[in-house]
């Protein structure tokens, strides 16, 4: 397991890509300033199994920030549950400054998470995020951190997303919150963000928001990201581009297919909605998917009832329920023949994992 320090922002040259012009011809960029005395001080707080790339994707945009503002704008820190190392998915252990035995002085106090984030149930953590929230600091989530703050409780009555895979458990286990599917949520003192490079559009809006847009997009294009995306942009390829298909009519079925999955639609009425006959309809997807209308629809309940045993508490009963099989038993042989195990044997190793 490969260890790495975490610097806590105060040196920050020297290691991010290279300035072909040299530091002494760099432009100097204007900065909006606001009231602020000193750096906007940030925490990462890194639960294990943590995505490298969506934590440096985070953070590295505040480092490259000081670097090209050339003055110390943000500092950083990072906090771990325990107060020890902490590894993340790939087996890399980052360093913490510290534990969650006291509090973070910081402006911005960001969760950072993956793998599945329902397997980490520790009530301190849970309740130390609650007593910084209630100190004014700014909470955020990257990737699988909103599924941490929501069970802390921290984002009730804000808009927040989290990565596509997490949001139909999400979606599930708290039906009260505003869960979009967003590349990022920036609702007043909440960020939340899908993950992935996700997190660099995030970070990027943020230093918008704090500097002003020259820093923001010179920090963009430092790191190659000619178009920093908005935030109500899609997080997952079009249906055009996922299945390299053209055919309007099959899209539209397509389409409608993965929003019904509770509740599937007959065959009969895709092939109305897509202005086709069903024989007709068969014809495509065995064209164009190389599987029958009911191979593929099979295919999204089952993947969608493994992502819930996964990340749910619900039974085995109401996974099959939610994924439209009226029997469990149907629902059992259905799942085995698909990936080799009995729905309760997938609960009980995601159990053991955990």
């Amino acid at each position: 397991m490969a260890k790495h320090s975490a610097a806590a922002g105060t040196d920050t040259a020297g290691s991010g890509p290279p300035d072909p012009r040299g530091r002494a011809q760099r432009a100097r960029i204007p900065l909006r300033r606001g009231q602020r005395r000193g750096p906007r001080r940030i925490a990462f707080l890194l639960i294990p199994g943590f995505a490298v790339l969506s934590y440096a994707c985070a953070m590295e945009p505040y480092r490259a920030a000081n670097e090209l503002a050339e003055e110390q704008l943000y500092t950083w820190r990072h906090v771990s549950p325990h107060g020890r190392p902490v590894a993340a998915s790939n087996g890399i252990a980052i360093l913490p400054d510290q534990g969650i035995d006291r509090p973070c002085d910081v402006d911005d106090l960001l969760v950072c998470a993956g793998g599945n984030p329902t397997a980490f149930d520790d009530p301190a953590t849970l309740a130390w995020l609650r007593a910084q929230a209630t100190r004014g600091v700014r909470i955020g989530g990257v990737a699988g951190g909103p599924e941490i703050l929501a069970r802390a409780g921290l984002l009730s009555d804000h808009r927040c997303t989290a990565h596509w895979e997490y949001i139909p458990a999400m979606r599930e286990r708290f039906p009260e919150l505003q869960v979009t599917r967003s590349l990022y949520e920036i609702d007043r003192d909440r960020c939340t963000c899908s993950g992935g490079t996700a997190a660099l559009d995030m970070a990027v809006a943020l230093i918008e928001a704090e500097y002003g847009r020259p820093l923001a997009h010179a920090v963009a294009e430092w790191f190659l990201h000619t178009r920093p995306r908005a935030a109500d942009e899609p997080q997952r390829m079009s249906l055009r581009e996922r299945y390299e298909v053209g055919h309007p009519g099959l899209l539209q079925v397509l389409a409608e297919m993965e929003e019904a999955l509770e509740d599937p639609l007959p065959r009969a009425v895709l092939a109305r909605h897509a202005g086709v006959s069903v024989r007709q309809l068969e014809r495509l997807f065995r064209a164009h998917l190389g599987r029958s209308i009911g191979a593929h629809y099979l295919g999204l309940r089952l993947e969608h009832a493994r992502r819930l045993l996964r990340q749910t508490s619900l039974s085995v009963l109401e996974t099959s329920l939610a994924c439209g099989f009226t029997s469990a038993a149907h629902f059992s042989r259905a799942y085995r023949a698909r990936f080799g195990l009995a729905p309760r044997t997938e609960r009980q190793a995601t159990t053991q994992r955990g």
